[in-house]
């Protein structure tokens, strides 16, 4: 089963959310709807959300045109060659993992659709909270693939005695760092439990929320481990990007941080036009 882009995965899944929704208010629409706790702003929002999609795309086009290790230099490598606290995993290979990592990794997408979808205390405001995760995984999917595509480290399996040469040499066995499927499942699983956490600030449903996000990438980062994609530090790096991501997005749009920290347009001394990130101390 061939490796899914899960930027791609994620923004396809929105879509088609979005596409299902009948409108997609930014601000309570009826009098008995409660206020969002979160503030967005078309005209940010969605070119951060384009320019992430942008940058994924291009970053994936530089994945593609990696060559690869060649035959020589896959029969080359040493475990000795790999750092200490990683070495343990160098030379795993097992196929089965690999496709039992796809289970956590897809679910952790359909999480916050599916919330969004059906929560009665999103109504309202579905189409703005799809618009924070559409921005969440757009933006983890440029750093995953803008990171991934200019660094090139070897996959713990192309260490591997038993490991057939056809999979040492492939395309993408030099994209170990850091762990994309655990990144974007992160991201995606803690952007649903922050959407949950504040829709909900007075559920006693909220530490089993945030306990399920963080299992997910957990267990889609050890079946990596496990397949030999991976390396702990790889999977290690890629859950705290995604996750911080997953937190951080929605959080920069909470109605009570918008005096302290928020995302605007900005141009550059060099005339460029981009967004900036802004942080006030409380007066």
């Amino acid at each position: 089963m061939p490796q899914p882009f899960p930027i791609l995965a994620s923004m396809l899944g929105t879509a088609l959310l979005l596409n299902l929704l009948p409108a997609l208010p930014t601000r309570a629409q009826a009098s008995d709807t409660p206020p969002s706790p979160y503030h967005t702003s078309w005209k940010v929002d969605a070119p951060v959300t384009v320019a992430g999609t942008a940058l994924s795309y291009w970053g994936l086009t530089i994945l593609n045109n990696k060559k690869g290790l060649t035959e020589a230099q896959a029969l080359a490598l040493q475990k000795s060659d790999v750092p200490s606290f990683d070495r343990f995993a160098a030379g795993n290979y097992n196929q089965s993992a690999n496709q039992t990592s796809n289970y956590p990794f897809y679910l952790s997408f359909g999480l916050a659709p599916v919330l969004i979808a059906i929560d009665p205390a999103m109504r309202g405001h579905r189409g703005q909270a799809a618009l924070l995760y559409f921005e969440t995984m757009s933006v983890v999917g440029a750093a995953f693939t803008q990171t991934a595509g200019r660094t090139f480290r070897n996959r713990p399996l192309t260490y591997g005695a038993d490991v057939p040469i056809r999979e040492k040499t492939r395309r993408n066995t030099e994209n170990s760092f850091f762990a994309g499927h655990t990144a974007s499942a992160s991201a995606a699983a803690f952007c649903f439990a922050k959407l949950y956490n504040d829709y909900h600030p007075d559920s006693r449903a909220r530490p089993w929320v945030w306990a399920g996000a963080a299992a997910i990438p957990a267990a889609v980062g050890y079946y990596r481990l496990e397949a030999g994609k991976h390396f702990l530090s790889d999977n290690l790096i890629g859950y705290a990007v995604g996750a911080i991501i997953g937190v951080g997005v929605p959080q920069l749009h909470k109605v009570a941080a918008q005096h302290n920290i928020g995302l605007h347009p900005a141009a550059f001394p060099n005339g460029a036009a981009g967004v900036a990130l802004t942080w006030k101390p409380r007066s």
